[in-house]
């Protein structure tokens, strides 16, 4: 059965740090891509970062409001994506979801799964 194992989140001061993981398990599908969105209450889950593997290496992709200060990387070898982020504001303060897109074998199609979400919370 597919599984995204997400890390704890936590609270953390203005221009503190967190680094959230995240890390598959199950059978039977190849993993094309990984990522984090997050949402905030009334809003719509928005992309964090996301990050890809080709036959060049690594692609990452990054909201603008997280360029400079997230970090996205993965391991494949334990199937898991990490997320650094420094210079966090309260803005950041969301509850961030897990994201993979996969491959069963048995379509062609890009198949979704999300994790359960980890709430960051950035006060004083």
């Amino acid at each position: 059965q597919l599984q995204l194992v997400e890390s704890e989140g936590g609270l953390v001061q203005p221009g503190g740090s967190l680094k959230i993981s995240c890390a598959a398990s199950g059978t039977g599908f190849s993993i094309y891509i990984m990522g984090w969105y997050r949402q905030t209450p009334g809003n719509q889950r928005e992309l964090a970062a996301t990050i890809t593997l080709n036959a060049r290496g690594d692609h990452t992709t990054y909201a603008d409001a997280v360029k400079g200060r997230f970090t996205i990387s993965r391991d494949d070898a334990r199937r898991a994506v990490y997320l650094q982020m420094d210079s966090l504001k309260p803005e950041d303060t969301a509850v961030y979801y897990c994201y993979m897109g996969y491959f069963d074998g048995r379509t062609p199609d890009l198949n979704d799964f999300w994790g359960s979400g980890i709430q960051v919370t950035v006060s004083s």
